[in-house]
């Protein structure tokens, strides 16, 4: 793990202005080591929301057999959660507990999948980016949900795609991710470009609308684990 990148004891005002500072340091073009292992991501909570459970899934990258990945390790991370729900600050309130599961792993990816948004965010610091400044590793958000930005109109085939935009600023992409199903939203986070983000998404495609990477990490955040096959490594 990394040098701490700032303080989480921040007020709101304090943590917008830490947004729009950070924001400012993403790096936007590729910069991706061979991705032998892909992370998926995702957030719950417990205890009325008193409790964050942060999962995190490795998956091993092999183009020969993609998107049949192989899941090699998993770790949830329970710790109190910092922040209330506070509309455009989330990943103050996930970011802690994720860190937390990130140390645990004994795998570290070169690529990394988050449920949620990278730069497609008012202040372009959604938890996709956040995180991957966080770790310096490339990091590529997956929403199921539009949070910023607008849209035309988006085919019905799997791999039709339009640009989400802010103004006149390409901020991410709606992608049809299966044949008539909702679209989700991809966005870049660090150390990625749009178009290699979408690529990475397409090849981790199985027959649900999600990129296995954050299908199975969000099974194990809302407590769906009961389908995701435990590896040998497993840690709990």
């Amino acid at each position: 793990m990394k040098a701490a990148l700032h303080e989480w004891n921040l007020a709101p005002k304090e943590a917008i202005a830490l947004q729009k500072e950070l924001a400012t340091r993403l790096e936007s073009d590729d910069r991706i080591a061979p991705v032998t292992h892909i992370a998926g991501m995702d957030i719950g909570f417990e205890d009325n929301g008193d409790t964050t459970r942060a999962a995190v899934v490795v998956l091993k990258w092999d183009p020969q057999t993609a998107p049949d990945l192989t899941l090699v390790e998993h770790v949830v991370h329970r710790e109190p959660t910092r922040m209330p729900y506070i509309p455009g600050l989330l990943s103050f309130r996930e970011i802690p507990a994720a860190l937390g599961a990130f140390e645990r792993l004994n795998i570290l990816p070169e690529l990394i999948m988050v449920d949620g948004q990278g730069i497609a965010h008012p202040r372009r610091l959604g938890i996709a980016a956040h995180l991957g400044l966080w770790l310096d590793l490339p990091t590529i958000g997956v929403a199921k949900s539009r949070l910023y930005g607008k849209h035309d109109e988006v085919g019905e085939v799997r791999g039709d795609w339009v640009p989400l935009r802010a103004g006149n600023e390409t901020i991410g992409a709606v992608l049809r991710s299966r044949d008539k199903v909702k679209p989700v939203f991809v966005s870049p986070g660090h150390r990625i470009s749009l178009e290699t983000a979408l690529d990475w998404v397409m090849r981790c495609l199985g027959r649900t609308k999600l990129p296995e990477p954050t299908r199975l990490a969000d099974r194990l955040a809302s407590r769906r684990d009961q389908h995701v096959k435990k590896p040998q490594n497993s840690l709990f």
